[in-house]
């Protein structure tokens, strides 16, 4: 369960979630700093480790609209952040995945700062309001890559898989 510490309207590109001015900086290990650069406060609030891993971010239509950057995804992922969306650009959902990084699709969502969510594969709970939406689950073949860790673990266990066969 996570508490809502953002929340986003629709067409939030990766210009929003990782200026390009940081484009030089692409190991996932640094890009979480520059994690909503331009939004002062909640980058602060980020870096500062304000929040805990599993806190989550609400978001209207869009999210992750733009380039196609990958920093994108991993600085969310940095700080081990959920975002919920009514849905996301193509790209940067293919790249989340990719990544490892889960994003859960409700198109219905609602939520206020501070309320309490609880995420199941099917649905989503607000317990601060008791209201159920529900999800639009991934196709199989991208939940197991997002449960893998990503690509590169997946087709990792996947070539082991077929080795100790």
């Amino acid at each position: 369960m996570g508490k809502v510490i953002y929340i986003f309207e629709k067409d939030i590109s990766t210009d929003h979630i990782y200026p390009g001015r940081y484009m030089a900086t692409v190991l996932p290990t640094e890009t979480p700093q520059f994690c909503f650069a331009d939004m002062t406060e909640l980058n602060k609030n980020l870096n500062d480790n304000k929040y805990p891993a599993g806190s989550v971010l609400i978001a209207g239509e869009n999210f992750g609209c733009g380039s196609s950057r990958e920093q994108a995804a991993s600085t969310i992922k940095g700080h081990g952040l959920e975002v919920i969306a009514k849905n996301f650009a193509r790209i940067f959902l293919q790249n989340s995945i990719n990544l490892g990084l889960n994003l859960i699709t409700c198109p219905d969502i609602e939520a206020n700062l501070d309320d309490e969510i609880e995420i199941f594969e099917d649905k989503v709970i607000n317990k601060t309001t008791g209201n159920e939406f529900k999800v639009v689950p991934l196709p199989p073949a991208r939940k197991a890559i997002v449960e893998a860790g990503g690509l590169i673990p997946y087709t990792r266990k996947k070539l082991l898989e077929e080795k100790s066969k």
